[in-house]
């Protein structure tokens, strides 16, 4: 088979061929992947982004974590599942011993590692995974549509540690996947959302197609007039997934007393902060990272009942065969989330829309 691998702590990644896939072992699944999305941590891996040498250890190890696809292989003490099951992947892997763990918090495990970052992933036409990190999907729910699970779990998790409720005033600082999925979801929710990008004209216009009420191109208005100009007041909630800190400092500045600010982008600079002026205005910073078991299971049924709107968020179909050439398109401002479906190589794209 064939799979999208980093063998190298470098720029890039490699397509290689490799050879027959090993049964799963006990309490594991593999699968037929059917449909796998680039995201934001993929692009920093190809790109050798600080902060992700942790995967040297690794190499080499095929990439991706967002996927869907069909049990073919079923190991042995696995008896919630069966070939032929439509499923998607928390790519989350936890030790089950820790304390967290035994909280039942299972994101928050100190040995935690991830599916397609850590171990093998979806960037190939099959994977092998812990039962324990697999979800059954709606048998009216598309595999392709379904691959968007895990990065709108991620905005379900932001909007969920932002504690929005109805009639809040929430920016949500970049309109990529993430930010995209955390302005639908708050605004789900009932909050009045205003999204910002930066010379996001393609993204901006999806988020108009996606019905968020408010939108503004930094490039052409500041972020203070644009709050000014949708809410009047200042907001609520900010939810940040920039993944420039200088997007949280902004942020703060359109905040009212005691309100509350989440970091969901991943920064490869620090911050700077007036901690007087902070602490004066009663405001709080959060942290939303990966996702939780909850999270999951509303992604899953929000993508059931909102297919048509969600679906969207895909604007490009490439099969693995070009996944340098996905990467590479992932990695401009003319795509929102690319999709690899490693079941269909050259050039039979299946429902091609761009």
């Amino acid at each position: 088979m064939i799979a999208l691998r980093k063998t190298a702590a470098a720029f890039g990644a490699e397509l290689v061929s490799l050879g027959p896939t090993q049964a799963p072992g006990p309490r594991e699944l593999t699968l037929a992947v059917a449909a796998a999305g680039i995201c934001g941590s993929d692009i920093h891996a190809y790109e050798w982004t600080a902060g992700y040498e942790f995967m040297t250890a690794a190499m080499p190890v095929t990439i991706g974590h967002e996927f869907s696809g069909i049990v073919e292989m079923v190991g042995e003490e696995v008896s919630d599942f069966r070939a032929g099951d439509r499923i998607t992947c928390w790519p989350t892997k936890t030790c089950g011993k820790c304390h967290a763990c035994e909280a039942g918090r299972p994101q928050d495990c100190g040995n935690r590692s991830i599916i397609g970052l850590h171990c093998d992933g979806g960037f190939a036409e099959r994977v092998t995974v812990p039962a324990s990190n697999c979800r059954r999907i709606p048998d009216g729910l598309d595999l392709e549509i379904a691959a968007l699970t895990e990065p709108l779990s991620i905005a379900v998790n932001a909007v969920d540690v932002a504690d929005v409720v109805p009639g809040d005033r929430t920016v949500v600082l970049g309109p990529g996947p993430i930010g995209l999925g955390i302005a639908w979801v708050a605004a789900n929710r009932g909050a009045d959302v205003l999204l910002a990008g930066f010379n996001d004209t393609v993204r901006l216009s999806l988020a108009r197609e996606m019905g968020i009420p408010h939108l503004a191109d930094l490039a052409e208005i500041s972020l203070v007039d644009a709050v000014a100009e949708a809410f009047g007041q200042p907001a609520d909630r900010v939810i940040e997934a920039t993944g420039v800190a200088q997007s949280v400092a902004d942020g703060l500045a359109v905040l009212r007393s005691s309100g509350t600010l989440v970091t969901a982008g991943i920064h490869s600079s620090p911050l700077r902060l007036d901690l007087t002026r902070f602490v004066r205005e009663k405001k709080q910073i959060r942290a939303a990272h990966d996702t939780t078991s909850k999270a999951l299971e509303e992604a899953i049924q929000l993508l059931a009942e909102n297919s048509k709107a969600l679906s969207c968020l895909i604007t490009h179909r490439r099969p693995l065969s070009q996944a340098i050439e996905a990467f590479e398109l992932a990695r401009s401002r003319r795509a929102v989330k690319v999709l690899l479906l490693p079941g269909v190589l050259n050039d039979q794209i299946n429902g091609e829309k761009a």
